[in-house]
């Protein structure tokens, strides 16, 4: 071979490399978002916002060096139609992680789809339990929203008998069970405890049977439209001057569905509300409306989750310096970073995080009380 034509092979094989090395570069990920469906509420929203994190953590040299490219998939389907979705996206189109704002139903699925061969990164509230390999959870568990929110209404509001009242589904359920231990704990009763249907639209025996029983206190686990209808109908009942109302999922969309007006004495518990006044949130909250504009959909704490998804998501692949599962696993342990939520750390594959209790004045959400760093009440093994 002379000079020149192994000058031209070498040039050859370098253009190859980088262009390989550019084709490579990108990181597809997956979001999960209830695009359609009861939750569809949400989609827009949780969709701006991982469109801003991948904003800004390419802004910051992407994952791991690698720009990330965003793809999304429709979880607002039956469990077994989002798992094709997420099927499509993870094998047909490459998505190397999943991040998922959804349902537990569809956790379930998608959970079973992937066994563990892709990182998947869960952010809503949830029930807790969900232990699989290569699952990283950021949601708020009961143990986070309740179990320092309702020693502190108790001092403060004195409860003495609550009521119970959430949607017939495995997060309603396990809510409520978890909070029985911690009203009990109080020296309070738990005067009764029901569960509804998703369809339901009239709540007026609930409501005779919450009048009835004499509770101050109600744990509202209803979702959506549920906890709209059953919010706003407990209003017109008169019974919001009589009882306290503590709601785990009600968030900025379904108090405007509810109306100020019909949210005297209600409380909401979470990770995050859209009016924070710590830096790290307000920055988020400014950063979210310069993007997207004054329409913007509503900011919320289950759209805010997906943002934190993808923080957790750097979080650990930089600790493991990589993103196969079987590494990303132990370095989960400890991961950390700081976001809107304030400083989250990961153990047992869940989130130590602040939790902040609201209650509504005539502009919205009022944080009452912070309760920082509390852990998520989960032993998964690492």
């Amino acid at each position: 071979m002379d000079r020149r034509t192994f000058l031209h092979g070498a040039a050859a094989a370098a253009a190859l490399g980088s262009a390989g090395v550019r084709a490579q570069s990108a990181l597809n990920v997956a979001v999960m978002l209830p695009l359609s469906g009861p939750a569809g509420l949400f989609g827009p929203s949780a969709k701006a916002c991982a469109e801003l994190a991948v904003q800004t953590l390419n802004a910051k040299g992407g994952v791991l060096g690698r720009n990330i490219n965003l793809l999304v998939g429709d979880a607002g389907l039956p469990p077994a139609e989002a798992s094709q979705a997420a099927l499509k996206l993870w094998k047909g189109s490459g998505a190397q992680v999943v991040i998922g704002m959804h349902d537990s139903a569809v956790r379930g699925a998608l959970v079973g789809l992937f066994k563990g061969q892709v990182p998947y990164f869960y952010t809503p509230v949830y029930e807790g339990g969900e232990c699989a390999k290569g699952t990283y959870v950021n949601g708020e568990t009961p143990a986070q929203q309740l179990a320092p929110v309702i020693p502190w209404l108790a001092s403060e509001r004195k409860p003495k008998k609550w009521y119970m009242i959430g949607n017939d589904y495995i997060w309603g359920r396990n809510t409520n069970a978890a909070a029985k231990g911690y009203i009990t704990q109080t020296g309070a009763q738990v005067v009764g405890d029901e569960y509804l249907p998703f369809t339901v639209d009239n709540f007026d025996s609930s409501l005779a049977r919450i009048r009835d029983s004499g509770a101050d206190a109600v744990l509202v686990s209803l979702v959506g439209g549920a906890s709209v209808g059953f919010n706003k109908a407990f209003a017109s009942f008169g019974l919001a001057d009589k009882a306290i109302r503590l709601g785990t999922l009600i968030e900025e969309n379904t108090l405007a569905g509810i109306g100020v007006a019909n949210a005297r004495n209600l409380y909401s518990s979470a990770g995050y509300f859209a009016n924070i006044q710590t830096p790290a949130a307000k920055a988020f909250s400014d950063a979210y409306f310069k993007q997207f504009g004054a329409q913007a959909p509503a900011l919320n704490g289950l759209a805010e989750s997906v943002y934190e998804g993808f923080l957790m998501l750097n979080a650990i692949a930089a600790k493991a310096k990589s993103l196969e599962v079987a590494k990303m696993d132990p370095a989960s342990e400890g991961a950390s970073y700081n976001g809107p939520r304030g400083a989250v750390t990961m153990h047992a594959r869940h989130v130590e995080q602040d939790i902040y209790l609201a209650d509504v004045n005539d502009k919205g959400f009022r944080v009452v009380k912070t309760f920082p760093r509390i852990a998520s009440g989960q032993t998964c093994k690492v």
